[in-house]
């Protein structure tokens, strides 16, 4: 499976291993299964350093680049076709974030990993979750 990791997947994986539930930490384990993270995450997780909201030491970029090195991902780009499909996803919400990451798992065929219950009626979409797993 290829599997596009959330924001808070990819910080409770890296921060907060006790908070993924055993299922979502066995497929991020599961050598046959292909990870891959969005610029926008990372992005993202610079974003909640500078406000405070998490604490990435010894600076959020080092942080990000020695998380990168120790779990290798695949990048998922950000191209035309996520851009403009990111403009027509529904959200019950405006977040530019998650419609970039939805955008994205459906443009290159990933399923999202997500506890975000606002992403999991999302049509087009593979979400993996321990809340709700289905394809849209």
């Amino acid at each position: 499976m290829k599997l596009l990791l959330d924001t808070h997947i990819w910080l409770w994986s890296s921060l907060e291993p006790e908070r993924l539930s055993q299922e979502i930490f066995s497929e991020l384990e599961n050598s046959r299964n292909e990870l891959w993270i969005s610029p926008i995450s990372l992005w993202e997780t610079v974003v909640l350093a500078e406000k405070g909201r998490i604490i990435l030491r010894p600076d959020p970029e080092t942080w990000v680049r020695t998380a990168l090195s120790k779990a290798p991902m695949k990048e998922a780009p950000i191209n035309t076709e996520v851009a403009l499909l990111s403009r027509k996803i529904r959200l019950p919400h405006p977040d530019p974030s998650d419609r970039f990451l939805a955008a994205t798992a459906s443009v290159f065929g990933l399923t999202l990993v997500t506890e975000d219950i606002k992403l999991h009626k999302i049509k087009g979409v593979q979400i993996l979750s321990t809340r709700h797993a289905a394809t849209r």
